[in-house]
């Protein structure tokens, strides 16, 4: 669960970090009114949106306080934002932040992650801030530096001085550079994150701000969470993969034409895998889990049915938990329920397959069975094709 930037913000001043002075609005009024309410010669208006690159897109406008803010923020209101993190279809803004725009003097980055290769929790700083960080790290890798926290001890007061005294020699700004890094780790383990970044973080004069913010919560973890899992803008969500959650199942939407059901993380990716090998292209990850009952095999069903770019659907399960007599009468109940109109291959085995199989072909049903998971992949993808071309 990703926040915007103003929550994010919120979050940083509770910790001591200092944000420049702002108003999050929602209509084009409420901008000029907190504008003239900052009384600063120049603001900025900045979109409220989850993706980076705000600023590229048009979403992000510096302008004095004599200039036409209301028609500047009706307009970025009013926008679908599209930048390389959104894709082609954007995403809509849900509001407006109107804050000073503070002298810039310096620019650094500041981040927290966990890095998965150790299992510890790595800070990293650079004084290449305001970039994408991966473009540092391919580009001039010898800015970023990092700092380990124990998994016992946490983060050392020395460590985070350490740190601030890479990016800056002046003790005034050091110290609150210390007190940044400090309270950024302590909202990722707090608020169990999988991101917390400041990135720019900023000189002006002797303040250090954080300019912007970005705060990612681990959804796994909302349940011991439940105020920070109110803060959801589903509105910045994928309406496919919402709704998937709200059914329980794990989809994440892809690139392709081929819609895939699986059971079973490990199966899913080798499904993925074999149909990339074959020329052809998946349009999602969804498994739909070892304890599927009927209603969740057809849930995921319509899912796939739903999406208006699939031109054929995959179903691949190895029945275990998750039987193949449970699985068919899913997938015949949405089928029933809606017609089917896209071409339908399916390589299941396992747990009362027998049944399965005989379900399927009573059913009357054009579903294809396959006992070859290579083979099947094979028609899958020559099939897409042969759709796409048509």
């Amino acid at each position: 669960m990703n926040l915007h930037e103003f929550q994010s913000k919120r979050i940083l001043m509770d910790k001591g970090v200092s944000v420049p002075r702002g108003t999050v609005v929602y209509d084009a009024l409420e901008a000029l009114v907190a504008a003239r309410n900052l009384k600063s010669d120049k603001v900025v208006l900045k979109a409220q949106a989850h993706s980076g690159g705000r600023g590229k897109a048009g979403g992000v406008a510096v302008m004095s306080i004599d200039d036409d803010i209301r028609s500047e923020a009706r307009r970025i209101l009013e926008m679908t934002l599209v930048t390389n993190q959104t894709g082609p279809q954007g995403k809509p803004v849900s509001a407006l932040l109107v804050e000073d725009a503070p002298r810039i003097d310096e620019e650094m980055y500041l981040g927290v992650v966990l890095d998965r290769n150790d299992g510890h929790v790595t800070i990293m700083a650079s004084p290449a801030g305001g970039m994408d960080i991966e473009t540092v790290a391919r580009e001039s890798p010898e800015k970023i530096f990092t700092v380990k926290a124990h998994p016992l001890r946490g983060l050392c007061p020395f460590q985070a001085r350490g740190l601030a005294y890479k990016l800056t020699n002046r003790n005034l700004v050091a110290n609150q550079i210390a007190k940044a890094v400090t309270a950024l780790y302590e909202i990722f383990i707090g608020y169990d994150c999988t991101l917390a970044e400041i990135n720019p973080l900023v000189i002006s004069g002797e303040t250090v701000l954080a300019l912007d913010a970005k705060i990612n919560l681990d959804d796994h973890a909302l349940f011991r969470r439940s105020a920070m899992a109110e803060l959801r803008d589903r509105s910045q969500e994928d309406p496919v993969e919402l709704s998937a959650r709200q059914a329980g199942l794990s989809y994440i939407k892809l690139d392709g034409d081929i819609g895939c059901m699986v059971n079973g993380a490990g199966l899913a990716m080798a499904t993925l895998d074999l149909i990339s090998i074959h020329g052809g292209a998946p349009a999602n990850f969804l498994d739909v889990g070892g304890g599927a009952s009927e209603q969740v095999v057809a849930d995921a069903t319509n899912l796939l049915l739903d999406d208006k770019r699939v031109r054929v659907v995959f179903i691949n399960i190895f029945g275990g938990i998750l039987r193949c007599d449970v699985l068919a009468r899913g997938v015949i109940k949405a089928i029933n329920q809606r017609g089917l109109k896209l071409p339908v291959i399916a390589r299941i085995e396992g747990t009362n397959i027998e049944l399965g199989r005989k379900l399927f072909l009573d059913s009357g049903l054009p579903i294809e069975m396959i006992p070859s998971l290579d083979e099947a992949a094979r028609l899958v993808v020559a099939k897409a094709k042969e759709l796409k071309v048509s």
